[in-house]
């Protein structure tokens, strides 16, 4: 069981390295040291190098992201959900490749794999509610839309973003439109 001055300590110096990353990716491990208010030794004891702390930092939001899922069907309807959770997951991406340089290819392709499956599940939950609901096609399947939103964070940022109107047309194309249901598709 970890001590709470412990697990508070680790809080500290994810949220500083993430604030601190966000402002500026060269940091060093002593300033993200300093700004979290505790000791080098304290910071390499629980982040042995920057590539276990950035790997730690992108673990965090993703376990965030996964975990926001209930909350996000509890208060809004299931495609309202999806678009909040995906426009959240665009965001981390973001975040995520503007910390890749930190990162080996074989911690990126690591990471990769560690968090696949939990987003695939999150992903899986909205898209169930929103079959129960009519909302969401039948045949929408989680990896295809995350691969689809591959494009949504690889957008331009600032003025000239397209994400949201990108992330409308995917949500259009996973509707259950009148159409579909009254001419099936027909073969050749």
């Amino acid at each position: 069981m970890v001590r709470s001055d412990a697990r508070a300590n680790r809080d500290r110096i994810l949220a500083a390295a993430r604030q601190a990353f966000t402002e500026d990716g060269d940091t060093s491990m002593n300033q993200i040291a300093q700004r979290a208010g505790v000791g080098p030794g304290t910071l390499y004891r629980n982040y042995p190098s920057r590539e276990a702390l950035v790997l730690a930092i992108y673990q965090d939001e993703v376990d965030r992201l996964v975990g926001s899922v209930p909350e996000l069907l509890a208060t809004l309807p299931p495609r309202e959900a999806l678009r909040t959770w995906t426009t959240d997951l665009v965001g981390a991406m973001r975040k995520k490749h503007g910390l890749g340089d930190a990162l080996s290819p074989t911690a990126h392709k690591s990471i990769t794999e560690q968090t696949y499956g939990p987003v695939i599940s999150a992903i899986t939950q909205l898209f169930d509610a929103g079959k129960r609901e009519n909302t969401i096609r039948a045949d929408a399947e989680p990896g295809d839309f995350l691969q689809l939103t591959g494009a949504l964070w690889r957008a331009s940022t600032g003025d000239n973003d397209r994400s949201q109107p990108m992330l409308a047309l995917i949500l259009d194309g996973l509707g259950v439109h009148p159409s579909d249901d009254e001419h099936p598709a027909e073969g050749p």
